[in-house]
């Protein structure tokens, strides 16, 4: 190896451990009796009977890989059906299934956009999304985080911008677990003419009659002009999907994106899954109010115990601590002390803010949350 390289990235990796601020991969085993308040699971399907068994069936039909792009042989009945029945669930008329959520932003952001046109992001997209927009050569102008107020005025001063203009929100933010107005984004969206990417990904199962999203709930079904979401949280399976209103963004995708035409396409077993997953997520609409009120007891609980988290419904409950070293102590030690946690620190999130993420689940008890705050409480304060 170089010695130039070695010693860069040497010194990379010490400045990182320094601040506090070094990953390092911890394997999970399958019998960790841990309480889990760090994956995206949020409704337990990863491991609900019906899902699983869809699974199986479809790793005994098609085998354990789909073999081949997409493009090739690796496109399959289970992901067209998959593709129709996501669509119809959101209220778009196209799908297009691809490996990750990752993927599907950069893919979709990064194509889409072209110079000369400009797009407006929330300043806490995520990263996916921003690497996404930075490679397309378009103009990127960001605004203060939900604030719709500074959205405006940035699509007044481009009325007479001569590209495209582009608007990239989350619906539920990764991070923080709140939201913007999405009924006001889809006003903006009439008014402005431009194009809305929404990702949906932490709202998909959590929110809405069907279980379908935020858009769902606000009355705005089907609004935003391009829709991301993901296979891999309240669905419990793997993968992502593109939804759209026009068939020319998806052709253009299919056409154009390296991340869909270059890889071995989402395994058969995937999209089964998912699949048997939507039909578990559909039907639960009386426990999703249960969970929302799960969500708002927790918050209440930790504001009680002196920690100020956002006030809101989401499975998501950022606890900052500001500081990464000790952020990363005390998630720690709430992990050996039976919970399982996540410590967020930059640069996933800004400097200042390091957080345990806590991510909420179906199935949670009220001894659980006595418990988690008696043992936050003991190696926090």
């Amino acid at each position: 190896m170089s010695q130039d390289l070695f010693e860069r990235l040497q010194k990379a990796l010490a400045e990182r451990e320094a601040a506090g601020l070094i990953r390092r991969l911890e394997a999970r085993s399958s019998g960790d009796s841990r309480i889990n308040l760090a994956d995206n699971d949020y409704l337990g399907m990863a491991k609900d009977p019906a899902v699983v068994q869809a699974a199986v069936n479809a790793l005994r039909e098609w085998g354990a890989s789909a073999s081949a792009s997409p493009l090739v042989t690796g496109y399959t009945d289970l992901h067209r059906q998959l593709e129709e029945a996501l669509a119809a669930w959101h209220g778009y008329s196209y799908g297009l299934i691809f490996n990750s959520g990752y993927a599907a932003n950069t893919a979709v952001l990064g194509g889409l956009p072209q110079a000369g046109d400009l797009v407006l992001a929330d300043r806490l997209v995520h990263a996916s999304m921003l690497e996404g927009i930075l490679s397309s050569e378009a103009k990127l102008r960001r605004f203060p985080h939900n604030d719709l107020d500074a959205l405006e005025i940035l699509l007044q001063e481009a009325t007479h911008h001569e590209g495209a203009v582009f608007v990239v929100t989350e619906s539920v933010y990764s991070m923080d677990g709140d939201a913007p107005d999405l009924v006001r984004l889809a006003d903006l969206r009439k008014r402005f003419g431009f194009c809305w990417i929404l990702d949906e990904a932490h709202a998909t199962g959590w929110y809405g009659k069907t279980g379908s999203g935020l858009q769902e709930v606000c009355g705005v079904r089907g609004s935003a002009d391009i829709v991301v979401g993901t296979l891999g949280k309240g669905l419990g399976s793997q993968g992502a999907y593109v939804l759209c209103q026009r068939t020319e963004i998806r052709d253009t995708l299919i056409n154009f994106a390296g991340e869909f035409i270059y890889s071995t396409y989402l395994a058969p077993a995937c999209a089964s899954a998912a699949l048997a997953a939507m039909t578990r997520v559909q039907a639960m609409n009386g426990e999703r109010d249960q969970l929302h009120q799960l969500s708002r007891e927790w918050r209440q609980e930790f504001i009680k115990a002196g920690y100020a988290v956002p006030e809101g419904d989401s499975p998501i409950i950022p606890i900052v601590l500001g500081d990464a070293q000790r952020t990363q102590a005390v998630a720690q030690a709430l992990r050996a002390a039976g919970f399982m946690v996540s410590a967020i620190r930059p640069p996933t999130v800004p400097l200042g803010t390091a957080r345990l993420r806590i991510s909420l689940r179906r199935g949670l008890k009220p001894e659980h949350l006595a418990a988690f705050v008696s043992t936050l409480k003991g190696v926090s304060l």
